[in-house]
């Protein structure tokens, strides 16, 4: 589905479309994933085609499907990858958490000062692929998951004890989804912009695999 409305986004036959979902268990390979990164594979794994390596999504998960026309809204790849991590930012400022982008690092991420000095947990995953200049995928922000679910794999390559992964629920903020949202769409728009197709719903276990030889896959920072 995603695949078939980029497509006419590209052929400018539909309007661009950011798609709220919450997935059922599974992990998703990108790109650069590894195998040996797969340690219990308890869940599906799915080819997904962005960039990154391997992640999870599941229940009390927001994942954001951020289908635009970069080529209406201006062909900078960085800047929108940058784009995506301050909504991120924003809309967890909002909930009073204090998230921040590493160069170094995929993803945002909190500090963890009561874990000892150093300590990082990542609280949302950013992966996209562009398309005819349309863009695919989007980011994943842990709301209220079930963390145990990261430890079949090593999420996104990072493997190093102090980085692990965290959730709002885990740091104590008590919010649900549709809240959640609600944030999301009102800091959208001061971003990117006014999209007119914005949807939320579930999936099954079944996302698209196939990788176009016109496609670029591109991790977050």
């Amino acid at each position: 589905m995603m695949e078939a409305r980029a497509g006419e986004i590209a052929a400018g036959r539909a309007a661009e479309l950011v798609w709220l979902l919450e997935h059922p268990p599974l992990y998703t390979a990108g790109t650069s994933a590894n195998p040996a990164d797969v340690i219990d594979a308890r869940f599906p794994i799915h080819e997904s085609g962005r960039g990154g390596q391997l992640t999870y999504h599941g229940p009390g998960q927001r994942v954001a499907y951020v289908v635009l026309d970069l080529k209406r809204r201006g062909p900078d790849v960085r800047r929108f990858v940058a784009s995506l991590e301050e909504w991120i930012i924003r809309t967890l400022a909002a909930l009073n958490v204090r998230a921040e982008r590493r160069e170094d690092r995929i993803g945002v991420w909190v500090r963890r000062p009561e874990k000892g000095e150093g300590y990082e947990d990542k609280i949302a995953a950013i992966g996209i692929r562009v398309k005819q200049w349309v863009t695919l995928h989007g980011i994943a922000l842990n709301v209220k998951p079930d963390l145990s679910h990261f430890s079949g794999i090593v999420p996104c390559g990072v493997s190093e004890r102090r980085y692990a992964v965290t959730s709002l629920a885990d740091l104590g903020i008590s919010v649900s989804l549709a809240e959640v949202d609600t944030i999301l769409r009102r800091e959208f728009t001061p971003l990117f912009g006014f999209t007119p197709d914005q949807t939320v719903g579930s999936t099954s276990n079944r996302l698209p695999s196939t990788v176009s030889e016109r496609s670029v896959s591109v991790p977050s920072r």
